[in-house]
């Protein structure tokens, strides 16, 4: 059934060093890499945290791995319940058969396949319920109270956060100088777990450590909430980080994070597609939108950081389909892809004139659309409209000025899209 939420727990030193020697059982220590690329960004060096090289494919395995482990002999039997639409599910389903408990998990109706699959692989019962996750909590809900299945809540209970605090343990374990520790932040839960434990050990060391949390921008009611003292139910928007994408804190998390998180900023949908571009192209790492902001945080800014400052990445479950999308956004934003267009003259000799210009500074053209018809046009005139390829926004700006100095005046689509 749905326990009630203690929110003057505070995660011990001590009380996450024993879940960790639960949580190793099911999870990996995962790979802490140098990112050089990325100091250009910061006033320091900055490591990535691979929790996308995880089993299951996210951190989430270790809250729930904790979790499962702490339920008596009569709630194990009785088996758990749990809603999410992919890391939470993923975690709770590996983690009961790992321990040999039935496990009914609610997902969204639109759940990609392959997360859907990985759960249903895990040896989890899947019900699809509802357009979101919201519904699909609901329906969890329901059924623990129907069946006596013990919910499983992503975020809001004191096991799920001391098993996400293990992270800390593995990151002070690599690096034992550690300034500054990005974590995503949708519900609190492992940024409650592991900023609390960041901190102790940090003090038990004598050293200092700065915690800041990430959200999307479209859905981040951690801001508010913190100014208003309590939690603030938002209207979120969508996001395409999905992994965290919450409109109110979790009581429990809530309490932890304004505790021991120092800072929150927010990143936009560009800022998440342009680090998840990066992180594949100079990383090789397949990072999901969620896991993504912390890295988006440093190129967009929000973070400059002295140090040793770790990015922790959250999470590498993203659906193919939306990957595929997610580059195409990345090239737009990171200005490597844009759609031009160019009112000109019935005349021979333009189209020919302006591909000269673009071959002439190595700007590669993907589509050209010659018309006629477009609204707004003369008589004598018709319009260019042109996809190219460029290196990144000095590239971008250096065509537009040699199509501007030729006497064109190209106008660039915003909303344009591979």
């Amino acid at each position: 059934m749905i326990d009630p939420v203690d929110i003057t727990f505070d995660p011990t030193l001590e009380a996450v060093e024993q879940a960790r020697e639960i949580v190793q059982k099911t999870t990996r220590v995962t790979l802490l890499d140098s990112a050089k690329f990325l100091q250009k960004f910061t006033d320091g060096q900055v490591y990535l945290k691979c929790e996308n090289m995880q089993r299951t494919g996210s951190y989430k395995i270790r809250g729930a791995t904790y979790r499962l482990a702490q339920l008596s002999e009569e709630q194990r039997v009785r088996g758990v319940v749990a809603a999410s639409a992919g890391n939470h599910a993923q975690g709770v389903a590996f983690a009961a058969r790992e321990l040999g408990i039935k496990a009914t998990i609610f997902m969204p109706t639109g759940v990609p396949i392959p997360k859907l699959e990985a759960t249903r692989n895990y040896g989890a019962d899947v019900v699809l319920e509802g357009d979101d996750v919201a519904a699909a909590l609901l329906g969890a809900q329901r059924f623990a109270e129907e069946t006596g299945a013990v919910f499983i809540h992503p975020y809001n209970h004191p096991d799920i956060i001391t098993g996400q605090g293990t992270l800390a343990l593995d990151l002070y374990e690599q690096l034992p100088q550690i300034d500054t520790i990005i974590v995503p932040i949708g519900g609190g839960g492992l940024a409650a777990g592991l900023g609390a434990t960041a901190k102790h050990l940090a003090e038990k060391t004598g050293q200092k450590v700065r915690v800041i949390g990430v959200q999307a921008e479209n859905s981040a009611p951690f801001p508010v909430s913190v100014a208003e003292g309590h939690p603030v139910k938002i209207d979120a928007k969508p996001t395409i980080a999905d992994g965290i994408a919450v409109d109110v804190p979790g009581s429990l998390s809530f309490e932890l994070v304004r505790k021991y998180v120092d800072e929150i900023v927010t990143v936009s949908e560009d800022d998440i597609s342009r680090a998840i571009l990066l992180l594949l192209e100079r990383a090789k790492l397949v990072v999901e939108a969620a896991g993504a902001t912390t890295v988006a945080a440093i190129i967009a800014g929000k973070i400059k950081e002295s140090g040793n400052t770790v990015a922790v990445l959250s999470g590498g479950n993203i659906d193919p389909m939306m990957l595929e999308k997610v580059i195409a956004s990345g090239l737009t934003a990171s200005e490597r892809y844009m759609k031009l267009n160019i009112g000109l003259r019935d005349t021979p000799g333009h189209l020919a004139r302006i591909a000269a210009i673009l071959a002439d500074i190595n700007a590669n053209v993907i589509e050209v659309l010659h018309t006629r018809h477009n609204k707004g046009l003369q008589i004598q005139e018709v319009e260019l409209e042109i996809a190219v390829e460029t290196r990144g926004s000095d590239h971008a700006a250096q065509v537009l000025e040699r199509l501007r100095e030729a006497g064109y005046n190209p106008r660039v689509d915003p909303n344009a899209s591979l």
